[in-house]
């Protein structure tokens, strides 16, 4: 059989646990046609590109299947008919690597490097922080104020 790769992207306001159900059910379709999961990440809750269907945010699930063509083709419109998929794609691929995908191998890359110290003053930032009554316009005001009451008489 034909192995494929399958990303799919389910809404935000969902949770983890909803999400893994979701491929659950793709996974028990699957067994059931005669095909096998090979594979299966959950990305995680990453930022969209642009905002797909009012959402800004997605949960981001791999998928390795050892499919008929015509299973892929029923899991696709089943995604379809799902209003918690915001969007998926599908691919034939030659093989289905073992290893991590570059997206979780990224994740544990940027968990290694940690802290790295204080931020360094930005361009136009001299490194002292301001409050909020240091902002320019109140000092303008309370020093209007003051000229406006007069010179003080001791």
């Amino acid at each position: 059989m034909p192995l494929y790769e399958c990303v799919l992207i389910a809404r935000n306001d969902l949770t983890q646990q909803q999400v893994d159900a979701i491929a659950d059910g793709v996974a028990a379709q699957l067994e059931t046609d005669g095909g096998a999961l090979k594979k299966r990440e959950y990305w995680g809750l990453r930022t969209l590109a642009y905002r797909v269907k009012k959402n800004r945010k997605g949960h981001y699930v791999l998928l390795g299947l050892d499919a008929k063509p015509a299973f892929v083709t029923e899991m696709e419109r089943q995604l379809r008919l799902n209003e918690d998929v915001l969007r998926f794609m599908t691919l034939r691929v030659e093989e289905i690597d073992e290893a991590p995908s570059a997206i979780l191998s990224r994740k544990s890359e940027e968990r290694e490097r940690g802290f790295r110290g204080p931020r360094p003053a930005g361009r136009f930032d001299s490194g002292r922080r301001r409050g909020f009554d240091d902002r320019e316009e109140f000092r303008a005001r309370d020093d209007l104020a003051g000229d406006a009451r007069g010179p003080v008489e001791e």
